[in-house]
């Protein structure tokens, strides 16, 4: 069987929790996961979805840490928003805007196949193909992919994700019918891209990632003016918890990457939610551990069983050492949430780091929820196969060791650690299914190249 990589365009970013970030100056993209972003993103995204038929589960919304403005869909029905874009944005719709344009794409089949073992890969792998970093990224250096020029690999990236002026008016066109459909007012997509029209004039190495890839032209702006205009939703007001949802994005994004703009972008006698939440993310980045606490404290006071303020003080009291008092509060977060794969492989962190027999049973259950829908987790193979091994469980540890290894590109590894497995467990078990499996997908990898 051969594997492929559908390559899309959009704009996405990603946090797990949101991790503190590397600084940009030139430096390559980094995916990061939150899930209060991606939650908020998707409902956001689930009116058009329908609208597109495109079933919401199966699409995932990545972030991708860039001070530049992009978008794209890869590896399947993944897509990449930069965090630079949604830094542009003022208002919800025109993320929303952004994302229906990209499902035009999907749907219009604006797409490059490219035969490659991506079926199992992280999405860190994902980016790195798409902008010519993958070897750095699969092995895991950070260093190495930092240390490599944006300018070589944006070039990598247009040749991946450059649409034609034709294809963009179809997606175009294919958004704004299903704003039509959902009965939802489409001036968003009008009034974001009219924000990016001056770059048109500008030296091809002074636009942003989203206007070389995506061609922007007066005409194209006015064709989506004129028909959001004519809708019957126009001028129809988007909820207003999901203007609130957009300025706590914006306040989350500024206090984790950028923490010493916060007192610059949020006056203090600014006593709102996103600003009190950015101060206390702020405080959080730079290590004023007291001021921290004390922000999310009063950010719990207002909203005790906020799931999202709740993992923000597990994450601090786990960073800042205290790791059996921040246990609760990711319980806490994941029971409210349910689902929460991405706070459940927090949790499960946080319980390894505990240590004992019962922690570490607790972590697995965790993390194995947590992979039924994180299947692309390396960092959640690694984990889980630490607890089991802890355990005393080797075979299963050597079971995730092999996924995570195939998630990395490290072949010849998974290779080993599959064999090894393989040979001591009972023919028929799971474990034996999930070893032959790692086995046949090794040797498809291998028999295509």
């Amino acid at each position: 069987m051969r594997y492929y990589l559908l390559l899309f365009i959009t704009t996405l970013l990603i946090f797990l929790p949101l991790q503190p970030a590397p600084a940009q100056n030139g430096s390559a993209p980094v995916i990061i996961r939150d899930t209060e972003i991606e939650n908020t993103m998707s409902e956001w995204a689930q009116p058009i979805f329908k609208a597109a038929d495109i079933a919401p589960d199966n699409v995932r919304m990545i972030l991708v840490q860039s001070n530049d403005i992009n978008a794209f869909v890869a590896g399947g029905a993944n897509i990449f928003f930069y965090t630079g874009l949604l830094g542009k944005t003022d208002t919800p719709d025109e993320i929303i805007g952004v994302m229906a344009h990209e499902l035009g794409h999907i749907s219009g089949g604006h797409l490059i196949a490219t035969r490659d073992a991506m079926e199992r890969a992280t999405y860190e792998s994902i980016l790195g193909t798409i902008i010519g970093i993958g070897a750095a990224l699969a092995t895991g250096d950070g260093g190495a992919a930092a240390a490599i020029g944006m300018g070589a690999s944006s070039v990598a990236q247009r040749r991946f994700l450059a649409h034609s002026r034709v294809n963009e008016s179809s997606a175009d066109q294919a958004a704004l019918s299903y704003f039509e459909k959902a009965e939802m007012n489409a001036n968003g997509l009008a009034t974001f891209m009219s924000k990016l029209e001056s770059e048109e004039l500008l030296p091809a190495s002074q636009q942003s990632e989203y206007v070389r890839t995506h061609p922007i032209t007066r005409d194209r702006i006015e064709a989506i003016r004129v028909r959001a205009e004519k809708s019957p939703s126009f001028g129809k007001v988007y909820p207003p918890h999901w203007v609130e949802q957009h300025a706590r994005l914006k306040a989350k994004l500024t206090g984790f990457i950028n923490p010493g703009q916060v007192p610059w972008v949020y006056d203090d006698r600014d006593l709102s939610v996103p600003a009190r939440y950015a101060r206390a993310i702020a405080a959080y980045r730079t290590n004023k551990i007291d001021q921290a606490l004390r922000e999310i404290d009063e950010l719990l006071t207002l909203e005790n069983n906020n799931p999202y303020f709740l993992e923000l003080k597990g994450q601090m009291l786990v960073e800042f050492g205290h790791v059996n008092e921040g246990i609760p509060f990711y319980r806490r977060s994941a029971k409210i949430l349910g689902k929460a794969p991405l706070i459940r492989i927090a949790l499960g962190h946080a319980l390894l780091e505990k240590g004992d027999d019962t922690s570490l049973r607790e972590a697995i259950t965790h993390l194995e929820r947590a992979l039924q829908h994180e299947q692309r987790s390396a960092r959640a193979h690694r984990l889980v196969a630490t607890a089991y091994g802890r355990l005393g469980q080797e075979t299963i540890a050597k079971i995730h060791l092999a996924e995570e290894a195939i998630l990395q590109g490290r072949i010849p590894y998974a290779k080993h650690q599959a064999e090894a497995a393989l040979k001591t467990v009972e023919k028929g078990s799971r474990e034996w299914i999930q070893a032959r499996d790692i086995l046949s997908h090794i040797e498809n990898v291998e028999k295509n190249g």
